[in-house]
């Protein structure tokens, strides 16, 4: 609706994005410590220079992190951070950031609770195994959708024993 303010809307890899989200950008924003919020200025005319020295707020860019899982018509904030792993609930009006591996619903959305014990989520941070090859991702792929623990124990015992090549006649 209002002139595009240079914010960017960044999402990561394997993120699952239900019909009806909506990401609120900046441009939306709007004067809240004047007399009046409504836009004036955009309508130009004998109106165009009622924001000579003002700006709107802006809360910087809006980021969605790597398997990110975002339900029915939830709304994203302008300047949110969604980290890692998250899950945000249908519905959810999403108006701070959400650290990873956490589910938040409600409106405005809170923490329902971690997915995964602190530990826990560290462990699958440092992996981050959205940055693997594909060739990797589908080696685990039936770990990916199954135990948490036995697909850190398979991952991080791939790690330790170093890369692996195919061999070459």
């Amino acid at each position: 609706m209002f002139d595009f303010t240079g914010d960017r809307l960044v999402i990561g890899k394997f993120c699952m994005i239900a019909s009806g989200v909506e990401f609120v950008m900046n441009g939306a924003n709007h004067l809240s410590d004047a007399v009046s919020a409504y836009p004036f200025a955009v309508f130009g005319g004998d109106w165009a220079e009622a924001m000579a020295g003002k700006a709107y707020p802006t809360k910087g860019d809006t980021r969605v992190g790597n398997d990110v899982w975002i339900g029915y018509r939830a709304t994203i904030m302008p300047g949110v951070t969604i980290g890692d792993g998250a899950i945000i609930g249908a519905c959810a009006v999403v108006t701070r950031d959400v650290p990873p591996y956490t589910i938040v619903g409600g409106n405005p959305a809170r923490v329902i609770r971690p997915r995964f014990d602190a530990a826990t989520t560290a462990r699958l941070l440092a992996l981050a195994w959205w940055h693997w090859p594909v060739e990797k991702i589908t080696r685990h792929v039936a770990l990916l959708t199954g135990d948490v623990d036995a697909f850190l124990a398979a991952a991080e015992s791939e790690v330790r024993a170093g890369p692996t090549y195919p061999s070459t006649p």
